[in-house]
């Protein structure tokens, strides 16, 4: 599994997570969890740093729109504890890249603009 994929399944737990528990979807996720999932996975394919991307919150790069970084900032304060419950081996994953030491080539094309 690639980084991104990687990522992806991560986030998209977390989402799922938050969903579950805040929004009560019959099945599957709500509207604007569904949004929010489609939008994350826009993002994550079109990191500029591709597999040598940093975690989010380490990123010299913003890429999410104000309003949308606010929403996954909620998301993940919430979801992100929970995980090593419901998903052990992804936050296990998560929190390795958190410090590794991955984040070197994200520093060298921090001052170029974003790409979405």
């Amino acid at each position: 599994m690639t980084r991104i994929e990687r990522e992806k399944k991560t986030v998209n737990s977390m989402i799922a997570l938050y969903c579950k528990a805040h929004h009560h979807p019959v099945n599957g996720l709500c509207g604007d969890c569904n949004a929010l999932v489609a939008y994350s996975n826009a993002r994550l394919d079109r990191c500029r740093f591709g597999e040598e991307k940093t975690v989010c919150s380490k990123c010299p790069v913003h890429c999410y729109k104000p309003d949308r970084r606010q929403e996954i900032k909620v998301v993940m304060r919430y979801a992100g504890p929970r995980m090593m419950l419901h998903r052990p081996w992804l936050a296990i994953r998560h929190w390795v890249d958190t410090w590794s030491k991955t984040d070197s080539s994200a520093k060298s094309v921090a001052g170029t603009k974003p790409s979405g």
